[in-house]
């Protein structure tokens, strides 16, 4: 059988191209029984003999942690494979300590004393300690208790925000496939000139992409999570018809060069230059397809080939947004759909208060030294409309995100401002007029486009001024008008 290429992520972390992928651990405990851990060992161990040795997994993925870590246990030579997992807390102050714990859990689970590549998600960046946790991990990098860092569902802005800012990120795991082709744009764009890799999962939709479906009616039923996702996806994406097309041109593709519809989409996906990788599932002693999955390796897709799924793809959608939107905002393309609820109990990183005298307005402050200082809020509440002071990318009480990098700054401020008018009751889509300060008028373009990602649907009245110069180390500063329903 045909082995995996391998890829270069990192000096010293070669990969196989295909990660063989635990989510469906928890899928397979769902019922609340957990898997027999040396026996689901046993099914997993059968992988890198076959050379798919990376393993990728998650905090949250049921017992997968411990049934690699019983695997690690059986290969202690050079010959072990490789665990990249994931840690995805809950938002939250994200002290040194609380990081340390993040980060030994993942250790004593696995077994290890360094864990080769650890993927951070967070779930709305609203609340700013995403940066806090990352800088402790990097901390935790040069102590040697984490091989390199990872992000997850990080969209092109954010990634950008922690690259500026120093992190030391090596890749970016987002779903990537025929269906879903937002990672091909920005993110793509910012991996080339960064160097950070994709990691990218969903690339066979839940099986979706596959012979089995092929001609098939829409099903009135799904009962494994992974289906529930990405027929959403498939929706979102223009409806069945659409998707029918693409399939159809992949198994035009896959006759040809005598390989798997799910060698063609998987293919497309991994010929990208910037994905070091896909991750595909593995139902452990349930369904594998090792053989078939080294097939990825044995063509390539030519010029006809990708003609041919770029006609399909003009019947299709673009999926909304970018990649990991679909966690944050609507449509939630989640295994459960609606995640609004789950948003919502997030608590919000900034408290509204009453202004004293004025039983009429509401104010938040952000912790800035100034605030109390100069006598201002981040933001005031009067009746249905809430002003938001200029704002800059100031984290904490006086550190400066991203210092040099103004679109980058942006993204920042923008968030602080979402988080603001959250406290007061309001949202950006209540947004009605913003202001943007630049300190060089050359920054107009990235700071103009991070504007735009936040509000390319609203579109709020603007001003854009280049002033010549900010307070600090500022490169943008921002503030915002909005108005709520009456």
């Amino acid at each position: 059988m045909q082995r995996p290429d391998r890829y270069r992520l990192a000096p010293g972390l070669e990969i196989s191209r295909v990660l063989t992928g635990l989510w469906q651990v928890a899928d397979m405990e769902k019922d609340g029984a957990a898997l027999e851990i040396e026996r689901a060992a046993d099914h997993l161990d059968a992988y890198p003999a076959d050379g798919f040795t990376t393993f990728d997994m998650a905090d949250h993925y049921g017992s997968a942690e411990l049934i690699a870590g019983a695997v690690l246990k059986r290969h202690t030579g050079d010959d072990r494979p490789l665990a990249f997992t994931k840690w995805c807390p809950e938002p939250g102050p994200m002290t040194a300590d609380v990081v340390r714990r993040g980060v030994q859990d993942r250790l004593d689970r696995l077994g290890l004393d360094k864990v080769d590549l650890l993927q951070f998600h967070w779930w709305t960046f609203e609340h700013p300690a995403w940066v806090d946790a990352l800088h402790e991990m990097a901390g935790l990098r040069e102590e040697g208790l984490i091989g390199e860092i990872g992000l997850t569902n990080f969209d092109a802005a954010h990634l950008g925000v922690a690259l500026a800012d120093g992190i030391p990120i090596v890749s970016n795991q987002v779903s990537f496939s025929l269906i879903d082709r937002r990672a091909a744009g920005q993110l793509s764009q910012l991996c080339k000139t960064s160097g950070v890799r994709l990691l990218a999962y969903g690339t066979l939709c839940g099986g979706f992409l596959s012979q089995r479906w092929l001609g098939k009616p829409e099903p009135t039923e799904i009962a494994d999570w992974s289906g529930m996702k990405y027929r959403r996806f498939i929706e979102a994406a223009g409806g069945w018809d659409a998707y029918q097309g693409i399939l159809r041109a992949a198994a035009g593709i896959a006759a040809k060069h005598g390989v798997s519809i799910s060698n063609v989409a998987t293919r497309w996906v991994l010929e990208h230059e910037a994905v070091a990788g896909v991750i595909i599932g593995a139902r452990l002693g349930q369904s594998e397809h090792r053989a078939d999955n080294a097939k990825l390796f044995s063509f390539s897709l030519d010029a006809d080939d990708l003609a041919r799924l770029d006609a399909a793809f003009a019947a299709t959608r673009p999926i909304p947004g970018d990649c990991g939107d679909e966690y944050r905002r609507p449509p939630y393309l989640t295994a459960s759909g609606d995640l609004s609820h789950h948003l919502d109990a997030i608590p919000s990183i900034y408290t509204a208060e009453p202004v004293p005298g004025r039983p009429d307005r509401q104010r938040v402050s952000t912790g800035s030294v100034w605030e109390p200082l100069a006598g201002y809020s981040r933001a005031m509440r009067t009746g249905t409309t809430i002003r938001v002071s200029g704002t800059t990318a100031t984290h904490g009480s006086d550190r400066v995100v991203a210092p040099g990098d103004a679109g980058a700054q942006a993204v920042y401020c923008l968030d602080k401002i979402a988080a603001s008018l959250r406290a007061l009751g309001g949202t950006m889509e209540d947004v009605v007029r913003t202001r943007v300060y630049l300190a060089d008028v050359n920054d107009w373009e990235p700071v103009s486009r991070a504007h735009g990602r936040f509000f390319g649907e609203t579109r709020p009245a603007n001003t854009l001024l280049a002033v010549g110069a900010l307070v600090g180390d500022y490169k943008v500063e921002i503030e915002a008008e909005a108005e709520l329903p009456a």
